[in-house]
C-alpha cells in the first residue's frame, strides 16, 4: 500500500525520507493489455466522503494514508506512512460515524501497509524504513516483531503485504531505496507463517507495490511501481513458488504511477494510484472497465490504496494530498472477500 517512489510520502521521515519517498513510485513499460483513457464503455463512479483522519504533518510536510483493512467487527484499520515519531501510526476508524483514534504508534517506523492475519486475527503491518514486518493485537497492544534483516544479503524495503490461507505473507520488497529506485532491484517475497523463514520469489522487479491474490488463490497480481505495469503469476499447489508470470497489463497514466491492488469475489482487480486521485477497476482478463474518481475538489492528489469489506460490497479508498489524509467509499463491482481486505 504501496511505499515506493510513488508515495513520495516519504519525503518525510528525517534523513532516511528522501530515500523513502524516492522509494514509494513507478513508471516502465513491456507488452500486455494496455490501460489508456477511459472510453464511453468504460464507467466513472465518485467516491464519496467517509472521514477526513489527518492533516498535513509540520514535522514531515506530508501525510499519507495506506493499508485500510477493515476487522471482523466492521471496523477500519489503516496507517500513516510519513506520521513523524510518537504521532498515531495505525488509526481505527468507524465507517458509519466518521470517527477515528488512535491504536499504535512509535519513534522509529514507516508503516506502509496493514492486514489481519487469517490464523491468528492479529494484525499485521510493514515498516518501509526498518525492513520489518511488525504484528499487534486489533487495539494496538503487544507488538511484535515477525520478521527483520537481510533476506540474500540485501536489507528488505517490505511495502504491501497479504496472507495465504496457511497464514504464509507474501511482501512486495521495493527494495529501491538504495537510489536510484527506479532500478529493477525488488522481489516478491514469502514469510512462513511463524516468521523464522522467507524465501526470494520472484527478482529484478521495477519498485513492485501492491499484491492480490484471485479469488481462487492460485494466481497473484503484482504492481510495478516504477514500471506501470501489472504481471500476473501462478504459484505451486503448495504456494511455495512461482510456477508462472507474465506482464498482464500495461497502465499508461501519464505523471501518475500505480500503486497498491485488491481483487473481490468476482475476481476484478482494483489499482490504486499516485499523483492521481484515482482508482483503475479491470475484469478478471484485464480489461479496464472502470474509475474511481474523488471529487475534483477534494484538494488529494492521490488514491493509493483500497480494501472491500469482506461479505459485501462497500469498498474504501484512502487519499492523500494538501487536505490532508482522507477516507472514501464507493460500491464494489463484487463482494469483499479475504483477498480484499488490506494490502
Amino acid at each position: 500500500m504501496t511505499p515506493r517512489g510513488h508515495r513520495q510520502r516519504h519525503a518525510a521521515i528525517g534523513a532516511g525520507a528522501a530515500l523513502l519517498t524516492l522509494a514509494l513510485s513507478g513508471c516502465s513499460t513491456t507488452s500486455g493489455q494496455q490501460a489508456g483513457d477511459t472510453s464511453a464503455s468504460q464507467q466513472t463512479i465518485q467516491a464519496t466522503e467517509v472521514a477526513q483522519v489527518t492533516t498535513v504533518h509540520e514535522a514531515t510536510g506530508m501525510t499519507l494514508l495506506e493499508g485500510p483493512t477493515f476487522s471482523e467487527d466492521g471496523l477500519l484499520y489503516l496507517v500513516d506512512v510519513t506520521a513523524p515519531p510518537g504521532s498515531p501510526k495505525v488509526h481505527r476508524i468507524d465507517v458509519d460515524t466518521g470517527e477515528s483514534s488512535s491504536i499504535y504508534t512509535d519513534d522509529q517506523s514507516a508503516l506502509t501497509s496493514a492486514q489481519f492475519s487469517p490464523v491468528d486475527g492479529r494484525l499485521y503491518v510493514t515498516d518501509f524504513i526498518g525492513g520489518r514486518v511488525l504484528s499487534m493485537t486489533p487495539e494496538g497492544e503487544d507488538p511484535r516483531v515477525v520478521f527483520e534483516g537481510e533476506l540474500d544479503g540485501a536489507p528488505m524495503n517490505p511495502d504491501d503485504l497479504s496472507f495465504d490461507d496457511t497464514g504464509a505473507m507474501f511482501v512486495t520488497d521495493a527494495a529501491g531505496a538504495q537510489a536510484p529506485y527506479w532500478e529493477p532491484t525488488g522481489r516478491l517475497v514469502r514469510i512462513s507463517p511463524d516468521g523464522s523463514t522467507a524465501d526470494v520469489m520472484a527478482s529484478e522487479l521495477a519498485s513492485p507495490n501492491g499484491l492480490a491474490f484471485t479469488p481462487d488463490s492460485s494466481g497473484l497480481w503484482v504492481t510495478l511501481n516504477t514500471g506501470n505495469q501489472i504481471d500476473y503469476l501462478t504459484l505451486s499447489d503448495d504456494g511455495t513458488s512461482v510456477a508462472t508470470a507474465h506482464p498482464a497489463i500495461r497502465v499508461d497514466t501519464g505523471k501518475a504511477q500505480i500503486d497498491s491492488a485488491a481483487v473481490d469475489a468476482e475476481g476484478n482487480l482494483y489499482v490504486g494510484l499516485h499523483n492521481r486521485a484515482a482508482i483503475l477497476v479491470y475484469d478478471p482478463d484485464g480489461a479496464l472497465i472502470a474509475e474511481i474518481v474523488v471529487p475534483d475538489d477534494a484538494d488529494v492528489s492521490s488514491a493509493t490504496n483500497i480494501a472491500i469489506q469482506p461479505g459485501t460490497t462497500n469498498g474504501v479508498l484512502t487519499a492523500s494530498g494538501e487536505a490532508g489524509g482522507l477516507v472514501y467509499s464507493f460500491e464494489a463491482f463484487g463482494e469483499g472477500i479475504r483477498p480484499s481486505n488490506g494490502g
